[in-house]
């Protein structure tokens, strides 16, 4: 049985492709989900992708993951990052190595977007690559994962 992973979205991402597509891309969550499937597949690990607006159901998706013993956590936190002490402490309970990803360069954006509370819980944190920053994100998880069996 492979491990599962699980890749968390925040608010809005579900609008990708037509929100904002020249700081977001025309790409699709669809189109992220599956460039999801297609990287962890490379490394035989499974994916749990999730999308919500509500700060709420992520912090309940990262404890789902504790308690479901998932291999580790990319988050894109979006909206949330600048703001959420919940899902950063959600993150630091559960102990699983995260990944935070951003399809823009946050530290190119508005000052206030370049502050990250979630980053301190992060292993790593991926920003600019659009959403190939997701299979970066889930290459670097699965060397965190393979590197800790050994």
């Amino acid at each position: 049985m492979a491990k599962t992973i699980y890749v968390l979205n925040g608010p809005n991402l579900n609008l990708l492709g037509t929100r904002e597509p020249g700081i977001y891309g025309r790409e699709t969550l669809a189109d992220v989900e599956a460039l999801c499937r297609k990287t962890a597949k490379a490394h035989g690990l499974d994916v749990e992708f999730r999308q919500s607006n509500l700060e709420g159901e992520i912090v309940d998706a990262i404890q789902e993951a504790m308690a479901r013993k998932a291999a580790g956590i990319v988050i894109n936190p979006a909206g949330y990052t600048t703001t959420s002490v919940a899902i950063l402490d959600a993150l630091l309970a559960s102990s699983l190595p995260a990944i935070e990803i951003h399809i823009s360069n946050i530290y190119a954006r508005e000052d206030f977007r370049q502050h990250s509370l979630v980053s301190k819980a992060a292993k790593a944190v991926m920003s600019g690559f659009g959403i190939n920053g997701y299979a970066l994100a889930i290459n670097g998880l699965a060397a965190m994962i393979n590197q800790s069996k050994t």
